[in-house]
């Protein structure tokens, strides 16, 4: 036999063998030793997440702080009496419930056959200081301004009052008892608004009466004498 019938054919080299064929070493899976929850990726997640709850909480608890209440829908007259039309709702988030009772809320009944003493501004919240009863028809509505120590504590629109009217004679004399008159007789008080609803000073009290439209002397003595101090308010009870 020769030596070439013992020689192996090169598609029987080892070194010839095909890619496929190798056995490839994989290393073992190792679970890391390391405690998930040491991981500061995942409290940062759950720091993201506390917050979203805390600021969702906080929306919907501010929410339900707002109070809705009318106001204008445009600009109003004063004498004008309000209809459904000239009202819509705002809400508003007061930071006392007195702030809110100064003005008329979507949930109160509206008040009936009550005017504006003053005007107001589209967007403008209606305050309850701001309406009065309408003038009747032989009477006008007549806004003066009288110091609060002539004028009783309790008075509120609708309140029945007398008005007199001190000479200007008497000044100088306090003590006099025969320089007053009446004027104005058992009229109607149509509004009574406290200082920071009348926006006046804090010297003087606004008040608005019912004045006989026919009875233009006690008009003009009224005027005249509110102008220096000299209108006295008087309570009928």
């Amino acid at each position: 036999m020769s030596r070439n019938q013992f020689r192996s054919s090169p598609a029987q080299s080892p070194t010839a063998q095909s890619p496929t064929a190798r056995a490839v070493d994989v290393p073992a899976a190792s679970r890391s030793s390391a405690a998930r929850w040491r991981d500061p990726r995942l409290w940062v997640g759950v720091a993201l997440v506390a917050g979203s709850v805390v600021a969702g909480a906080r929306v919907l608890s501010g929410a339900d702080d707002m109070t809705a209440v009318w106001s204008a829908s445009a600009d109003l007259a004063a004498g004008q009496t309000l209809g459904a039309d000239d009202l819509e709702a705002t809400r508003v988030r007061f930071d006392h419930a007195d702030d809110a009772a100064r003005y008329l809320a979507v949930d109160d009944d509206l008040p009936d056959a009550l005017t504006l003493t003053r005007p107001l501004h589209a967007g403008e919240l209606v305050p309850a200081g701001a309406l009065g009863e309408a003038a009747g028809e032989d009477s006008v509505a007549v806004s003066i301004a009288v110091a609060p120590e002539h004028v009783p504590t309790d008075l509120v629109r609708g309140s029945r009052v007398d008005v007199w009217v001190l000479a200007e004679s008497t000044l100088g004399q306090r003590r006099s008892r025969s320089g007053a008159e009446v004027v104005l007789e058992d009229i109607a008080v149509l509004d009574a608004p406290v200082v920071s609803d009348a926006f006046a000073s804090a010297t003087s009290r606004q008040l608005v009466l019912a004045v006989p439209d026919d009875d233009e002397e006690s008009l003009a003595a009224l005027l005249a004498a509110s102008g220096d101090d000299r209108v006295r308010v008087v309570g009928r009870g």
